[in-house]
């Protein structure tokens, strides 16, 4: 049975990167893919994806046409005073008054929280980059029991600082308290990256280097020899997208 997938493309790739790495919903169709083609990913479907420019304005014609939702990390803030991000907070509302399966990640995780009453923000911490270990709380969603902790590429000055009511908290970073969260059996969301794969990341943080404080920058390099758990993350954006 085919999977139907609505990527919602909330930023453009810095046009240097492009060429060797593809737009974002190619980073989350490529992902997706291996994932389910994996050996230990046994249940292997059809999956289908149709990209978005909501930075664009550019939406589904029925919100219906998707099993599914994902929603990509922007270099924007959730924050900023723009059309298109206020619009993609009134879709994400649609969304949830209908059950509708969303994911979001890094950009997307804090505009659902915002959308749905939480609040996102600046993290005192400022940037966060590079692979972190997220650690998961106990006695949370049980579509997770048995996974204590996972490893992916993060790359963020902003993250939510009050979840959305109703929601649960899933996994922290030592930065980061909300970096992963779950709302009802239709919401899921990671702060992190499961699409960077280690060569983009690199390539992106190298670009951005006068960005960040210098010791930031060190420790970010240094994580980058770190594996990330991207596959098992992607099986249960699958799973979870499936159910």
């Amino acid at each position: 049975m085919a999977l139907e997938i609505g990527i919602l493309r909330a930023d453009d790739v810095r046009p240097e990167l492009v060429n060797a790495f593809g737009e974002y919903p190619e980073m989350f169709e490529n992902l997706l893919r291996t994932a389910s083609a994996s050996e230990d990913f046994l249940e292997c479907e059809d999956l289908i994806f149709t990209s978005y420019a909501v930075n664009q304005g550019v939406y589904p014609t029925q919100i219906d046409s998707h099993d599914a939702y994902i929603i990509t990390g922007s270099k924007s803030g959730i924050y900023d005073d723009e059309d298109w991000i206020k619009a993609l907070k009134q879709y994400v509302q649609r969304l949830n008054a209908k059950n509708k399966k969303l994911i979001g990640i890094c950009f997307g995780h804090q505009l659902i929280a915002e959308a749905l009453g939480g609040h996102a923000g600046k993290a005192s911490c400022g940037w966060e980059i590079g692979v972190k270990q997220a650690v998961m709380f106990k006695g949370g969603d049980p579509r997770f029991s048995g996974v204590s902790e996972f490893c992916l590429a993060y790359s963020h000055q902003d993250q939510v600082l009050k979840e959305a009511p109703g929601s649960q908290v899933l996994a922290a970073t030592p930065n980061c308290p909300i970096a992963m969260t779950s709302l009802g059996s239709h919401i899921l969301t990671f702060q992190g990256h499961p699409e960077f794969v280690k060569a983009y990341a690199q390539a992106l943080f190298e670009l951005r280097e006068s960005s960040y404080p210098a010791e930031v920058y060190s420790e970010c390099k240094a994580s980058l020899s770190i594996d990330t758990q991207h596959l098992e993350v992607a099986h249960w954006m699958i799973d979870f997208m499936r159910a």
